[in-house]
């Protein structure tokens, strides 16, 4: 009785006959668009995002490692900085970040609000400061008269702009992937190598960690389970966060929604191919050497996870005024 509700559910939003019973036991479940949000903050944050005032150099904006054009990475093994300084970590794509159990590899911001601020005063990446952002945005009349209207306050602080931020971050997901379709209901959404290839991945133990409906991003986990990772003694992991020795070379589960876009892999981007990083993880992580055939299924359904990418104009931004503070040339 309750496969025929479904049925009549998905018959009655016209979906098609190519739809059969929603799959609703599987460990990954279905991307939802957020189920909230609020559109003038939204439109705030969006323009805050793609700002590159909001740095040092005047160059560098959250878009530039979170590029929302690129899978919400930079597809480069780290991010590049102020003064062209090279990170010591991958940029974790930002597409389906609200559904992170926290934020960064370490999880030492909680929220997207908490993760918002970090980089603009952080010295490697944009190398400003609270302060000097702040005395940027309140020379700009429109972005006063912008915060006035969504916030209500005459004054604007680093609260309200990673406030915005965060909103705007919360709209990029990521729905109606062909994964999802199949999850819905649609028997053909898959091909027969993908299906084989999410068998393998559940069978072989990957959905212990990567599950949900971010296929991941709901805890850390120890790179190098079964066989020792080469470490990167930069990045410490988690234990940087907790102080304990026991947490060093843990690191958040990657979401892999839209994982053939979000290149190189891991935390240090070593991993340059989807056929590399299957083959790692299934080493180092399960104790298991995938076939040739094995690798190339299990590719196949990690590629069907790539959902609708996030759609929009570009902001026009709220043009400098004379009294606003000039950037420090880049590189300088």
């Amino acid at each position: 009785m309750k496969q025929l509700k479904i049925v009549a559910i998905i018959a009655s939003l016209g979906i098609g006959a190519g739809f059969a019973v929603a799959q609703s036991n599987e460990p990954i479940q279905v991307i939802k668009p957020p189920a909230q949000i609020n559109l003038g903050m939204v439109e705030l944050g969006k323009k805050l995002y793609f700002d590159p005032r909001l740095s040092k150099s005047g160059f560098i904006s959250c878009n530039s490692c979170h590029n929302l054009s690129m899978g919400g990475t930079d597809n480069i093994p780290t991010s590049i900085g102020d003064k062209w300084q090279q990170g010591p970590i991958n940029a974790p794509t930002v597409l389906n970040s609200s559904l992170n159990v926290a934020q960064f590899w370490d999880g030492r911001a909680a929220d997207l609000k908490a993760q918002a601020g970090g980089p603009i005063a952080n010295p490697g990446e944009m190398a400003f400061s609270h302060t000097l952002a702040i005395n940027v945005l309140e020379s700009i009349p429109q972005y006063v008269r912008e915060f006035k209207q969504v916030f209500g306050k005459d004054k604007v602080s680093i609260e309200e702009v990673t406030l915005a931020i965060a909103e705007f971050e919360k709209t990029l997901v990521t729905p109606n992937s062909r994964f999802d379709q199949w999850l819905l209901g649609k028997a053909d959404a898959l091909t027969a190598d993908e299906k084989a290839g999410y068998k393998l991945f559940k069978d072989s133990g990957c959905v212990a960690c990567h599950n949900g409906p971010a296929v991941g991003g709901a805890s850390f986990q120890k790179m190098g389970l079964v066989t020792p990772y080469k470490a990167n003694d930069k990045v410490e992991g988690r234990s940087a966060v907790t102080g304990k020795d026991a947490d060093r070379f843990n690191y958040k589960v990657p979401t892999l929604r839209n994982v053939e876009m979000t290149y190189p892999y891991f935390h240090d981007g070593a991993a340059n191919t989807l056929t590399e990083a299957v083959d790692v993880m299934g080493r180092v992580q399960l104790g298991k050497k995938f076939s040739a055939d094995e690798n190339a299924k299990v590719v196949a359904f990690l590629k069907t996870l790539t959902g609708d990418q996030p759609n929009f104009a570009l902001p026009i931004l709220p043009p400098s005024s004379d009294k606003t503070p000039r950037p420090t040339p880049f590189g300088k």
